[in-house]
């Protein structure tokens, strides 16, 4: 998140399981960083798999080129 501008911060209700939330405060975890990392992560995954879901004929189709007429320029490839 670097180079981002300050986010602001929005309270949320949220259900934990006790016996995670009762180590996270016994290990002094930030709570809400935590669940804020946990989300954010889980929003870039389900982003990823929507794009690759939305560009699947596409890439389904370049790999089929490629399989068919190989690599292109792959005569000047160096290794």
């Amino acid at each position: 998140m670097k180079n981002e501008a300050p986010s602001i911060r929005k309270a949320a209700n949220l259900s934990i399981d006790a016996h995670v939330l009762a180590e996270a405060k016994a290990l002094s975890v930030n709570i809400s960083r935590a669940a804020e990392a946990g989300i954010s992560d889980a929003v870039r995954q389900e982003k990823q798999r929507r794009w690759k879901e939305e560009n699947r004929g596409a890439l389904e189709s370049w790999n089929r080129w490629v399989e068919e007429n190989g690599i292109p320029l792959s005569e000047y490839r160096q290794f």
